[in-house]
């Protein structure tokens, strides 16, 4: 459960470090917050790996959410554009990354079934 929270936390640190590297154009002060935020999401990340999640996992999650968070928020913010092909475009990285996950689930589960070599020879 821990590797969720921190991955959760990593999420929201890059997007505020984001959105705050926009607002840095016109608020310079806002640079601080740039780097504090980069640097808290790469920690939290980190720690999520450490609790096992797997990197792609951890990676994809983190990215798909990021760039979909992104996008809405500084369409909310900043008054950017959000198209209908901006949106697929976003499902379908959200979809990846599902697969991905799925994936890696499938292999976990594959794993746990199999005897490894050590366990087999038993002479």
């Amino acid at each position: 459960m821990n590797r969720w929270l921190f991955l959760a936390g990593a999420i929201l640190f890059e997007v505020t470090a984001s959105l705050s590297l926009k607002g840095a154009l016109t608020h310079p002060a806002l640079y601080v917050v740039v780097a504090i935020g980069y640097v808290a999401s790469f920690a939290c990340l980190g720690a999520s790996l450490r609790a096992g999640m797997a990197l792609g996992v951890a990676y994809g999650i983190w990215g798909a959410t990021g760039v979909a968070l992104t996008a809405a928020l500084s369409t909310a913010f900043f008054g950017e554009p959000f198209t209908p092909l901006m949106g697929v475009g976003i499902a379908l990285i959200i979809g990846g990354v599902l697969l991905v996950e799925f994936g890696s689930q499938a292999a976990h589960r594959r794993a746990a079934s199999t005897p490894t070599a050590a366990e087999g020879s038993h002479e």
